[in-house]
């Protein structure tokens, strides 16, 4: 009998350190554990806008269940909007009922910005694109989110989703 899969969705605006805390935290879960990242399902593999609607939604979905099939672990990681991508949110809960670990990176637009600058893709947008992007507080409310605040570093934010899903 395998374990039960567990679900951690990773949420928050552009430049709040998502996606190095999804791939650290594959890293420390090890192998069985699945990292879906909505920019790579949208950008790379779909090539789509996001938006009302979005197109990667059926996808970032389907990626979750074969998750749920093929691994232990299922991280997804992206700005995720709250109301966009509702629909999506509603289904995972009803897949992984009381097995969703949900987080939202609570930052303030400058430090988003400030880290930013550091990233790999730094080049491909600026601050008026992420100006555009920002969505306050965008809670998803029909799953509880522990905030994540800037104050915490990157070991600490794995640390403590690695003990929340390991209790």
């Amino acid at each position: 009998m395998r374990e039960t899969v567990k679900l951690i969705i990773l949420r928050g605006n552009s430049g709040s350190g998502k996606t190095s805390t999804g791939k650290a935290l594959q890293k420390k879960f090890g192998h069985d554990t699945m990292l879906i990242s909505q920019d790579v399902v949208r950008r790379e593999m779909l090539f789509v806008k996001d938006g009302p609607n979005p197109r990667a939604s059926r996808l970032l979905y389907e990626l979750a269940i074969y998750g749920k099939k093929n691994s232990n672990i299922v991280i997804l990681e992206g700005i995720l909007n709250a109301e966009w991508y509702k629909g999506l949110f509603l289904n995972l809960q009803i897949e992984f009922d009381n097995q969703i670990f949900a987080y939202y990176f609570d930052l303030p637009f400058k430090e988003t910005l400030k880290r930013h600058k550091n990233k790999s893709n730094a080049h491909e947008f600026g601050e008026k694109e992420m100006r555009k992007w920002w969505n306050e507080k965008n809670f998803i409310k029909i799953i509880p989110e522990v905030n994540i605040y800037k104050e915490q570093s990157l070991n600490e934010i794995v640390e403590m989703i690695y003990e929340d899903v390991c209790r």
